[in-house]
């Protein structure tokens, strides 16, 4: 099969939550490709077992411009910093919302400080990461794009989740809603879900390949294997091109098919 090379030189990229996981292999994936990418998180070392180095010096490493800028997403003028600090540089062209937190335990466990907690991160990071975006997009009127990290559980539900699969219902639609009233200001929003990823993001990633293996999930995946960061920053990357330039309001899902039957 074909490879595409995507080239986002001269372009400033706000991930937040880049520091591990799916965040910072979207991240590392727009460095490789020549942009200045902002690293917008609580702490900048990275939880992947495998890697070594914080994902602003790998952005360096590949190519690309790295800073570190710490965000807490459930605060929205962290939120306004990060945006401002990407100012310094030109001003955020792609606005990628990825921050998240998960947690799990049937809905008469859960607290109401845990619910307020998750939906801060998980919908206020997204909300407020769209606001501030495009209100920046728009003051410099030159558009651009943002990217929200949505889920499968955005359209369906799993057991022992419904505070994070609220969350995530809540993005497709702000997702939906930010794409229509952004539009006339040539500001497209679109949101990636992936599926069953292998990360050390709530169960770990071990126990994802496991569970997989075990054929231990709500159903099996079509394609038999758990996914992993690296298959979710192309589709990302595909969503901020100029090839993705007629595509907005859309939840791209990248669950080996998970959600197809």
């Amino acid at each position: 099969m074909g490879s595409v090379n995507f080239d986002f030189a001269d372009e400033v990229v706000i991930v937040t939550g880049g520091s591990s996981g799916i965040g910072r292999s979207i991240s590392l994936a727009f460095g490789e490709a020549g942009a200045t990418v902002f690293n917008a998180d609580i702490r900048s070392d990275p939880k992947d077992k495998t890697a070594q180095r914080p994902t602003h010096e790998r952005v360096d490493e590949l190519g690309g411009n790295g800073e570190y800028i710490e965000t807490d997403v459930a605060n929205p003028q962290m939120i306004e910093s990060a945006v401002a600090r990407a100012r310094e540089y030109g001003g955020v062209d792609i606005m990628v919302n990825n921050a998240g937190w998960f947690t799990r335990g049937p809905i008469e466990s859960v607290e109401p400080e845990t619910f307020e907690r998750i939906v801060k991160t998980n919908a206020g990071g997204v909300f407020f990461g769209c606001q501030v975006a495009a209100a920046d997009m728009r003051e410099r009127g030159d558009g651009g794009v943002i990217i929200n990290t949505a889920s499968i559980s955005s359209t369906h539900a799993q057991s022992d989740q419904i505070p994070y699969d609220a969350t995530k219902g809540a993005i497709k639609m702000i997702t939906q809603g930010a794409a229509l009233e952004m539009a006339e200001d040539n500001i497209r929003v679109n949101a990636v879900s992936p599926g069953h990823i292998a990360t050390e993001f709530g169960a770990g990633a071990e126990q994802k390949e496991e569970s997989v293996a075990e054929g231990s999930l709500t159903k099996p995946i079509p394609l038999d294997r758990p996914g992993y960061p690296d298959d979710i920053a192309p589709a990302v990357l595909y969503l901020a091109s100029e090839s993705a330039s007629y595509i907005t309001g859309e939840l791209v899902y990248v669950d080996g098919g998970w959600q197809t039957f």
